[in-house]
């Protein structure tokens, strides 16, 4: 049994999130932990939400809240909506939480002690109008490498290039709109990422199975222009890990806060101290490489926009503290997903929110569409013509029809129990040697995070059903030979069982509803595929399971596309 760390990248708080942003980072690492755990391995899988900075100080007074409160608020509501897509976090926690506070300040006070921060005093954008220090993200304008209009102050979402306030043409203040802004004297902590340079670029250059999103993210960043630029830890904000506190080695940091992407990756490390302290759990024993986290494998799953963060100033923190934590083994980044001809719009509410596709269907429809097109090599694009293709034919048509057909004609012809023992025909033989194939291709693919191609295998498997269910007609062989008959629908409910356990990571609820209908418990995950064929023995009882996924009809795919294309204010 490995153990397996497992961190998705950190919603932020402001609001609801669309289905882009659970496609980025939680969904796929939800499939994988759910794949390891099913494999036996042992699994930590940490996530949060991004509690401080600018998004929550701006969504906290625009729905006239302190922020403290609007942030446990949004907090209890992302928990309950990653509950309804059957994320399993072992903890989702909070970056506001005192454990975060303490590591965060922690992390600050033994970089500095390395020689890794500096003062510096420079001019910041400073609102007339609003009467305050605006940070990077309080100021948008227009973007000077591609053009984009709504650019904020620290990077582009349209092309991640980093980039600093006065660097935008026409910028204006977020709060007012107003572009009364000039530049006045201000002093900060600045994270000295250039003199770790060579060391990143060594370690970045000798993971040479991340993928090419993720590393070629991490060299843009180190070497385009002037390479890898010191990066403010510290914004004039109220809300956030105060900078100045008992043991740190400055002075005048009063009334600044920690720059938000300094302390929110931090809070993977936070978040496990919090599920420790609420179960029990060693959490040392996960990132602390003097306590025990050595022979641990550590994931992360990102869009792309927070792969520099990851690859580059997170590592710096860890790095440059000089002590024992356990760095990343792997970054599995992901491209952008579109909404139907352009991108999704929190702001103009363009595509389909969490909440609003739980309301729809249930989470297993998105799960199986989002996984199954997973933006890996190139941004995708979510259009309800491919979604209701998918559902229909992929889950409707193949999974879903099987179980259906099987164990309706089972109850008609023998009644509600396994008629028989697994007997072992050419047939059966023939069709478990492809099976051996197909569940090494659907494992080789999980085991290296190809998502879409798992997705494939996985469905492949279930043709395979299909085409054998077709072929040994049960319906025909019963007229003139019921217990070869019996025997064609005993292999036929075991084959059932072993995609409830192989589709669990995709579809939980649907391999739960096929499980209970079998009245099975066993999980095992088929290393022996000759043992798997006995788990149901003759006699066993089963329920006729209500209909697993319907499809969605024409009238239903176009009422969705017409509310959806709106505004949601």
């Amino acid at each position: 049994m490995a153990r397996h760390l497992i961190t998705s990248a950190i919603p932020y708080i402001n609001g609801i999130k669309h289905l882009g942003n659970l496609v980025g980072s939680q969904l796929q690492a939800d499939l994988y932990a759910r794949y390891l755990r099913g494999r036996g391995h042992e699994v930590m899988f940490i996530c949060a939400t991004d509690e401080h900075g600018t998004p929550a100080e701006l969504a906290a007074a625009k729905a006239g809240k302190p922020v403290a409160d609007y942030c446990a608020e949004m907090h209890d509501v992302q928990a309950a909506i990653a509950g309804g897509f059957r994320l399993s976090f072992d903890h989702f926690g909070r970056s506001s939480s005192p454990q975060n506070r303490a590591l965060t300040q922690h992390f600050a006070k033994v970089l500095a002690d390395q020689g890794l921060i500096r003062e510096v005093t420079e001019k910041q954008m400073y609102s007339v109008t609003d009467g305050r220090f605006l940070p990077d993200r309080y100021i948008e304008g227009t973007c000077p490498n591609c053009g984009f209009e709504s650019a904020r102050g620290d990077q582009c979402d349209n092309c991640t290039k980093q980039l600093d306030p006065v660097d935008l043409i026409n910028p204006r203040s977020v709060i007012s709109g107003s572009t009364d802004l000039e530049m006045r004297e201000t002093k900060h902590l600045f994270l000295r990422q250039s003199a770790m340079k060579d060391k990143l670029a060594a370690w970045i250059d000798s993971k040479t199975d991340w993928p090419v999103l993720s590393t070629s993210i991490a060299k843009k960043w180190l070497f385009d222009g002037e390479g890898l630029q010191d990066r403010g830890i510290t914004r004039d904000l109220s809300w956030g890990v105060p900078a100045q506190f008992d043991g740190a080695p400055w002075q005048g940091m009063d009334g600044k806060v920690f720059y938000v992407w300094f302390d929110a990756p931090i809070e993977y490390i936070a978040g496990t101290q919090e599920w420790a302290e609420k179960t029990g759990g060693d959490w040392a024993r996960w990132w602390r490489l003097d306590q025990g986290a050595g022979d641990v494998t550590y994931t992360q799953f990102m869009g792309k926009d927070n792969v520099p963060f990851h690859t580059l100033s997170f590592p710096s923190t860890i790095l440059g503290s000089a002590e024992p934590w356990k760095l990343v083994d792997y970054i599995k980044s992901f491209n952008y997903l579109n909404y139907d001809g352009g991108q999704f719009s929190t702001s103009r509410g363009r595509g389909v929110f969490m909440d609003q596709a739980l309301g729809i269907l249930p989470s297993d429809y998105w799960r199986w569409w989002l996984l199954s097109h997973a933006p890996e090599s190139a941004d995708a694009e979510f259009t309800w013509e491919n979604f209701q293709a998918s559902v229909n034919k992929d889950l409707a048509d193949v999974l879903g029809n099987l179980v259906s057909r099987v164990t309706k004609f089972c109850n008609s012809k023998f009644g509600t129990e396994v008629p028989a023992a697994v007997v072992m025909t050419e047939r059966e033989t023939a069709l478990m040697a492809q099976f051996r194939e197909g569940l090494a291709a659907y494992e080789k693919a999980m085991d290296e995070i190809h998502v879409r191609r798992a997705a494939e295998e996985l469905r492949a498997l279930w043709v395979l059903g299909n085409e054998y269910l077709q072929a040994a007609a049960p319906w025909s062989v019963v007229k003139t030979d019921e217990e070869a008959a019996r025997g064609i629908i005993a292999f036929a409910l075991h084959l059932i069982r072993l995609y409830a356990v192989l589709s669990r990571p995709f579809i939980p609820d649907a391999a739960q509803a096929i499980m209970a209908s079998l009245d099975c418990e066993d999980w095992a995950w088929p290393e022996d595929l000759d043992a798997a064929l006995t788990v149901l023995p003759a006699g066993h009882a089963f329920t006729v399971p209500e209909n697993l996924f319907r499809k969605i009809t024409d009238e239903e795919r176009e009422d969705w596309a017409k509310r959806f294309a709106g505004r949601r204010e």
